[in-house]
């Protein structure tokens, strides 16, 4: 059984017991939050689709909060002088998915 489900303005399939990685969320680590914006369930050829979403919800526990690897953002113009370089690093949230109801 799968769902397609939005989580912090991005949509991911889910399983039950999958572990992700998504943007940061606002909550603490160890909490368990309801994916409320559930987008399609299938379990076999038992497939339901919302129009926009579905009344379900998918129960997923914050397991930890980390920074992703760096991206250098290098900027230059040719014969002119202008170099610029900066890097990135997105913060992220370790889901792990519990339930799909």
């Amino acid at each position: 059984m799968f769902a397609i489900v939005t989580i912090a303005g991005k949509q991911f399939k889910v399983t039950e017991g999958q572990e992700l990685y998504v943007h940061r969320i606002d909550a603490e680590e160890g909490d368990e939050i309801i994916l409320d914006q559930v987008h399609l369930t299938a379990d076999g050829d038992n497939v339901q689709v919302g129009a926009p979403t579905l009344n379900l919800g998918v129960t997923a526990t914050v397991i930890e909060h980390l920074k992703d690897d760096k991206v250098i953002v290098f900027k230059k113009k040719r014969r002119k002088g202008y170099r610029r370089k900066k890097g990135h690093r997105q913060a992220l949230t370790k889901l792990k998915i519990d339930t799909i109801a």
